[in-house]
């Protein structure tokens, strides 16, 4: 909820996944960190993209799924309802 208010304060939402949430998890369960972990690995996670959203005119949401806890790929970001692209598109 924290992250979600500090994506609010930019104009953006942001959202998790389901298999975004169960990977963060899973994340925390694999480096025995447990819950105090999960706002480590969401720091990394999110660092890069809340640096950004001020520049990011007209993003209206931030998606987390699977392959962005896995570092596959960046947060998804949406601009208005009709256009997505990844976060380290220029």
């Amino acid at each position: 909820k924290q992250y979600q208010k500090l994506f609010e304060m930019e104009g953006a939402e942001l959202e998790f996944r389901d298999s975004g949430l169960r990977a963060v998890v899973h994340r925390a369960i694999q480096r025995k960190t447990g819950a105090r972990g999960l706002r480590t690995i969401l720091e990394q996670i999110l660092l890069d993209v809340m640096y950004d959203l001020p520049s990011l005119k007209g993003a209206s949401r931030v998606v987390i799924d699977e392959s962005v806890i896995a570092g596959q790929s960046q947060p998804y970001i949406l601009y208005g309802r009709d256009r997505i692209a990844a976060s380290d598109e220029g």
